[in-house]
């Protein structure tokens, strides 16, 4: 499973992070994707690569799988969990974008600027499980894509494209979006202020400290709890300006709902760890993250590599 959120600096920059959480990692590192990468897209969607895109991922076939990533354009996304709800075409559709699902991160970060753009481009969007090769079959997967002026949740059922105002910029994995967003309204009463004294028959009462307000927020791993838990902590968390600063609001926040080996088990009975958190800063270009095994934040920035080149670039 997967938690994603989104905020801004006091500059109007972007910062998009997310937990990936699974059994064991799948080999992922740090990709770049050049201005003269020639993409080898299945349908034709990925036409090129206009803005140069770093991320995390894997490479098959000389292309690259990203998990998440950012451009320097300022827009990033990510791909989470959605089992039992995605639903891909089986094959291209005549007429329509046809866009492979492991494509798909590229497919918006190569070629446009902005939600606003992404948003109008998956009017006329299939996603189609088309598979890169045997050894990946398509992911059952829904993404959140951002930039400095909003967040929008794309999910790909089985009645055809459906694209959500992500309005408290925050994803997990099933059930749909939409679900997550009504499920908020049972978590009225949560807020971060320091409770008041009370009188209850002739005792005078004095809470034991902060956080009282903040019962009733479920604790759990299970993906509608990280999303109100994720939800909270995120909105609630102060602005901050620095990149350093936003940097560790990231990761901060989504310690919150990391989760650790040993307290869930997967039906094979594997338990699931974070294998990863990782962050995109548009601010800086940078790509962020840490390990499971190693919590220290390392860090890539695009402006440190090559953008123009032909060849992906594996950091």
């Amino acid at each position: 499973m997967c938690t994603g959120i989104r905020f801004t600096d006091g500059r109007g920059s972007v910062y998009l992070a997310r937990n990936l959480d699974w059994t064991s990692g799948y080999g992922q590192q740090v990709v770049l994707t050049p201005t003269g990468y020639a993409p080898s897209s299945p349908f034709g969607a990925v036409r090129g690569v206009e803005h140069a895109t770093i991320g995390m991922g894997i490479v098959a076939e000389d292309t690259p799988l990203y998990f998440d990533c950012g451009n320097d354009a300022g827009l990033a996304v990510a791909g989470l969990n959605f089992p039992g709800y995605a639903a891909y075409a089986p094959g291209p559709v005549d007429g329509a974008v046809n866009v492979a699902a492991y494509e798909f991160p590229l497919w918006v970060c190569a070629q446009f600027a902005s939600v606003d753009e992404v948003e109008a481009a998956l009017r006329d969007v299939v996603i189609v499980d088309r598979p890169i090769n045997d050894t990946y079959p398509s992911s059952m997967l829904h993404w959140i894509v951002a930039d400095a002026t909003r967040a929008v949740v794309v999910e790909h059922t089985a009645d055809g494209m459906h694209v959500f105002h992500d309005d408290v910029d925050v994803l997990t994995n099933q059930p749909g979006f939409a679900w997550h967003h009504e499920n908020l309204r049972n978590y009225l009463n949560a807020s971060p202020d320091f409770p008041k004294d009370t009188v209850l028959g002739g005792a005078h009462l004095a809470p034991f400290g902060s956080g009282s307000h903040m019962r009733g927020i479920p604790g759990d791993y299970y993906s509608p709890s990280r999303f109100v838990r994720a939800a909270y902590v995120n909105a609630h968390y102060p602005a901050k300006d620095g990149e350093e600063e936003n940097v560790s609001r990231a990761f901060h926040t989504l310690q919150q709902v990391a989760m650790v080996e040993g307290s869930a088990a997967m039906g094979t009975g594997e338990f699931e760890i974070t294998v990863y958190t990782g962050l995109f800063s548009s601010r800086t270009s940078t790509y962020y993250w840490n390990t499971y095994e190693d919590p220290a934040v390392r860090s890539v920035a695009m402006t440190d590599h090559a953008t123009d080149g032909s060849e992906l670039v594996l950091l």
